[in-house]
């Protein structure tokens, strides 16, 4: 019997569900599925740039299971890119953190 997938913790719920390519109907699209917390590896990550370690303990998650869940959201993306899918932003295995304020909400440039 495998071991329960543990929670991993998010920052924020995304403020859109849905990514799709301009000018054709959602209905014409086939769809790729993102986890919300393979969304919050890649804003840990690729957007504000933290190591492994760093991002992992964010999540309180280890090191190998981050690598994992990021390898698997980098490929999900990439795939909703490079063949024109709608990428819908949901599911996975995860809670929020309390009193933190969302990073989802605003862009940083």
């Amino acid at each position: 019997m495998p071991r329960p997938c543990k929670c991993r913790r998010i920052a924020g719920l995304p403020k859109t569900s849905y990514f799709k390519p301009r000018g054709i109907p959602l209905c014409e699209l086939e769809e790729v599925d993102l986890s919300v917390d393979g969304l919050e590896a890649i804003r840990l990550a690729d957007l504000e740039g933290l190591t492994m370690e760093e991002a992992a303990l964010r999540m309180d998650v280890s090191r190998h299971t981050f690598g994992r869940i990021l390898k698997k959201a980098r490929r999900c993306v990439a795939r909703a890119l490079i063949h024109g899918y709608v990428l819908r932003v949901e599911g996975g295995h995860y809670t929020t953190a309390p009193d933190t304020p969302s990073p989802m909400s605003e862009e940083k440039i």
